[in-house]
């Protein structure tokens, strides 16, 4: 791994793909144990956790559903700070479900709050959210993330599904911006 340009900034090496790639692996022995009679819902958040899904669902051998939603916050390497719902989810799907919310990187938690809201205004029987990163420095809410791949500091990062401006998600590794 050595330092990358997508699209006009640089980026260093930060996370090799096998630490990537063995955390998920924890992440479905924890979500299987907790989940295995529960016909859960998986809702993966596209597109950045497209390949954490990926990689998940391999080691998961428990009946299950996916489906997908879309939300946008990001333009560029900055929130918004609103989140625009791209695809959503039928009431009838989530109702009196257990909802498994597969994402990519929590940082504010401001998208993943909206979407809680909506999942618990549909009937949603129980939620729980697997997060490949975590940004504890960055998050502002008070909800429980279940499942947690790593915590990281708060660094602008690309690769394995995560993006700048749409690029840099089919790099096997994650790496973080160089300012």
């Amino acid at each position: 791994m050595s330092i990358i340009k997508v699209s006009d900034k640089e980026f260093a090496p930060f996370i090799p793909q096998e630490k990537i790639e063995n955390e998920i692996h924890r992440i479905a022995s924890e979500i299987k144990r907790d989940m295995a009679d529960k016909d859960p819902l998986f809702l993966v958040m596209l597109n950045g956790a497209f390949m954490f899904a990926a990689e998940l669902f391999k080691s998961l051998d428990i009946a299950c559903e996916m489906a997908f939603v879309k939300y946008k916050t990001y333009v560029g390497t900055h929130s918004t700070g609103k989140p625009n719902e791209l695809l959503g989810i039928e009431p009838e799907k989530v109702n009196d479900r257990n909802i498994v919310i597969i994402e990519d990187i929590v940082d504010s938690g401001f998208t993943m709050s909206e979407l809680l809201k909506d999942l618990n205004n549909k009937g949603a029987k129980s939620i729980k959210i697997a997060t490949m990163m975590f940004k504890p420095n960055a998050f502002k809410y008070n909800y429980k993330i279940d499942y947690i791949g790593m915590n990281i500091g708060n660094d602008f990062i690309v690769g394995y599904g995560l993006d700048y401006n749409e690029y840099g998600r089919n790099l096997k590794e994650i790496y973080k911006i160089v300012e």
